[in-house]
C-alpha cells in the first residue's frame, strides 16, 4: 500500500515563515549597537567620596560630644542634653545615609544613583540658601564680638585684630561653599549625565522601588520623610512650636512636632504613590505652615520661650547679645525653604492628574428564547 505524504500543519513554523528573499533579508534593520559610555569608574571616585564625607560626618558625634563637656566651663552653662540629642542624631543619619549611598554608587545600583541625584540637588539648594545667611551674618557677628573685646584691658589693636579676622573669615566662608555649593553642584551634575543612567540600567537591570516614581516626585517625597524625621527628633530634644502668634513649649509642642510628623511621613507615601489627594493635602498644609510661623515670628516673644524651656539668664544675654537673634533675621530666613518647596509642589501638579471616569458599559440584552 502507497502511503500518501502528510501535508505541513496549519500553525507550523514552516508554513507560518516564508522563505527569506535578499529583499526580505534588506528590509529588516540591524539591532542598534549600545553608544553609551561606561561610567562605572566615575561611580566609584563618587562613591568612595560619599564614604568619606559620611565618615567626616560620623566624626561630628565626638566634637559635639566634646562640645558639651567643654560648654560646663563657658558662662552661659552646659550644653542642654536636647541639644546634644538632637546634633549627634542629625550627623548620624547623614552619615549613614551618605555611607549607604556611596556603597550602593560603588556597586552601580540604580537606586543609589536616583537617591544621590535628589538628594544632591536638596543639598544645593538648602546649602545655597546657608551660604548666603553666613555670608552676612558672620562678619556682623565677629564685629560685634571685636568690639566687646577691644573694651577689655589689655585687647590687641583694632588693626590686628581685623586683619585676623577677615583671614578668618574668609577661609571660613570658601570652606562653606565647598561643602555645601560647590561638592553637591559636582554630584547633580555628574548624576544628572545619561550614561551615568545608562551605565546603572546595564549593570542593575533589576528595576529598583526608586523607579516606580517620577525622579522630581521622589525628591519631595524624601523631603517630606527627612522632614518627618527633623519632627520626631525636634519634639523629643526641642519643644519649642510656632503655633499662630505664639511659642508652644513642653508638652504641648512635642504633640504638635509629632502630629506634623505623621502629616508629614502619610504624606511622603502619598506622594510617592502618585495619589492626587497627597498632593492636595500637601498643598493646602505647606501655606498653613508658613503663615502660622510667619505670625509668630512677627508676634511672639523667642526669649521668653527659650526662659520657659529652662535656659539660664547668661544663656539669654549671648543670645540677646547677637544682632540677628534681636532682629529674627535667621527666623525669617528660614522663611524661604517653605516658599520654594511649595512652588516647587506647584510645579509637581503635572504628575498629579485625575483619572477619567470609566466609561458606561453598554448592557446587551440576551436573545430571547
Amino acid at each position: 500500500m502507497e502511503l500518501e505524504p502528510i501535508p505541513p500543519a496549519p500553525f507550523s513554523e514552516s508554513a507560518s515563515v516564508p522563505p527569506a528573499t535578499a529583499e526580505s533579508t534588506a528590509a529588516v534593520p540591524a539591532p542598534a549597537p549600545s553608544t553609551y559610555t561606561d561610567r562605572s569608574t566615575g561611580l566609584m571616585i563618587f562613591g568612595v567620596l560619599q564614604i568619606i564625607l559620611g565618615l567626616l560626618s560620623a566624626l561630628m558625634v565626638p566634637l559635639i560630644a566634646l562640645s558639651a563637656f567643654l560648654s560646663r566651663l563657658a558662662p552661659g552653662g552646659a550644653m542642654r542634653p536636647g541639644q546634644y540629642i538632637a546634633g549627634s542624631a542629625t550627623y548620624l543619619f547623614v552619615a549613614a545615609a551618605l555611607i549607604t549611598l556611596g556603597v550602593g554608587s560603588m556597586r552601580t545600583k540604580r537606586w543609589a544613583r536616583s537617591l544621590t541625584l535628589v538628594i544632591s540637588w536638596y543639598w544645593l539648594v538648602m546649602g545655597v540658601l546657608i551660604t548666603i545667611l553666613l555670608t552676612g551674618a558672620l562678619p556682623v557677628t565677629m564685629k560685634a564680638v571685636m568690639q566687646a573685646q577691644q573694651n577689655t584691658p589689655g585687647a590687641p589693636s583694632a588693626e590686628v585684630t581685623t586683619g585676623v579676622m577677615a583671614v578668618i573669615l574668609t577661609i571660613l566662608i570658601v570652606f562653606i561653599a565647598v561643602i555645601l555649593v560647590v561638592i553637591p553642584i559636582a554630584f547633580v551634575v555628574f548624576y544628572s549625565r545619561t550614561d551615568v543612567a545608562a551605565t546603572c540600567r546595564h549593570r542593575d537591570p533589576v528595576e529598583p522601588w526608586t523607579d516606580r516614581t517620577p525622579l522630581p516626585v521622589l525628591g519631595a517625597s524624601l523631603v517630606l520623610f527627612v522632614g518627618a524625621m527633623y519632627m520626631l527628633v525636634t519634639g523629643v530634644s526641642t519643644p519649642l512650636f510656632p503655633f499662630f502668634g505664639k511659642y508652644l513649649t513642653g508638652i504641648g509642642a512635642s504633640a504638635c512636632f509629632f502630629a506634623f510628623a505623621a502629616l508629614d511621613s502619610y504624606l511622603a507615601v502619598a506622594l510617592f504613590r502618585l495619589k492626587s489627594a497627597g498632593w492636595w493635602i500637601a498643598a493646602l498644609t505647606v501655606p498653613a505652615r508658613f503663615f502660622s510661623m510667619a505670625f509668630t515670628y512677627a508676634r511672639a516673644d523667642l526669649m521668653q520661650a527659650y526662659s520657659k524651656m529652662g535656659m539660664s539668664d547668661a544663656q539669654l544675654q549671648i543670645l540677646q547679645s547677637s544682632p540677628f537673634s534681636r532682629s529674627h533675621v535667621i527666623l525669617w530666613w528660614s522663611l524661604l525653604s517653605p516658599v520654594i518647596f511649595f512652588g516647587y509642589l506647584l510645579w509637581l501638579k503635572r504628575y498629579f492628574k485625575t483619572p477619567p471616569a470609566p466609561s458606561p458599559v453598554e448592557t446587551i440584552p440576551a436573545p430571547a428564547g
